[in-house]
């Protein structure tokens, strides 16, 4: 009973940090699709002249593209995780906040790479649906219907926010001691943006899948019937 008290404090402050990384990555982490692109085509090779030309491309290329972008994400957090993680908890709200960003950022990058740009209100609505599947929520049909998107963004944002802030609260203890927990929240860093990366790579790959099965020109926000609100 002692440890869940602080547990639950912990857990209202990190969904506070969450939410706010969250909302500042909507409105200001803004991966540049243009520039992303020459940096594809050159890093992995992709043989692409715009991002329309993904959807040609054999499905197993695109996977492996999209797990080097989660293995550099990952470790990515695990380095940031580790210089704040040095000061313990105190430093813990901060690092969600940055945490957030990598995150957002990996999550443009893993969208771009199956297809679905993020340039119209519909597909950035749906890049949040991503994130909202890579936290491991399963929204409801009714969460899916089509809306404006700055009701359904702050809506996904809180319920996302909620359900890492009581994911991390309860992995607090890797951070209480100070140095010792510059490791910990390395790794903790580590193995969440490569479980969140992993998920949205599965989400982006069976989207792609639905919308190829049926032939459907473009990236849409996923109609109700979709297999893919049964995910997770």
């Amino acid at each position: 009973m002692r440890k869940k008290a602080p547990t639950a404090w912990l857990s209202l402050l990190l969904q506070s940090s969450v939410r706010g990384g969250l909302r500042r990555a909507y409105a200001q982490v803004q991966l540049d699709p243009k520039k992303y692109l020459r940096h594809v085509r050159r890093a992995y090779r992709l043989p692409i002249k715009s991002w329309q030309d993904v959807r040609f491309l054999d499905e197993s290329l695109l996977n492996r593209t999209a797990a080097r972008v989660v293995r550099s994400s990952a470790r990515t957090a695990a380095l940031e995780g580790m210089g704040l993680g040095i000061w313990g908890i105190t430093t813990l709200v901060p690092d969600m906040g940055i945490l957030s960003a990598i995150t957002i950022r990996m999550l443009q990058k893993l969208s771009l790479i199956y297809g679905f740009e993020y340039s119209t209100d519909d597909e950035i609505a749906a890049l949040w649906v991503a994130a909202a599947s890579a936290a491991g929520l399963d929204l409801t049909r009714e969460f899916l219907e089509k809306q404006a998107v700055e009701r359904i963004v702050p809506r996904i944002i809180d319920q996302v926010a909620v359900k890492l802030g009581a994911e991390v609260a309860e992995k607090w203890a890797a951070r209480v001691v100070p140095i010792l927990s510059a490791v910990g929240a390395a790794s903790l860093n580590y193995y969440f943006v490569r479980s969140w990366g992993r998920r949205a790579q599965q989400h982006f790959l069976e989207r792609r899948r639905y919308l190829h099965a049926r032939r459907i020109p473009g990236p849409f926000l996923l109609p109700s019937t979709s297999p893919l609100t049964e995910m997770n």
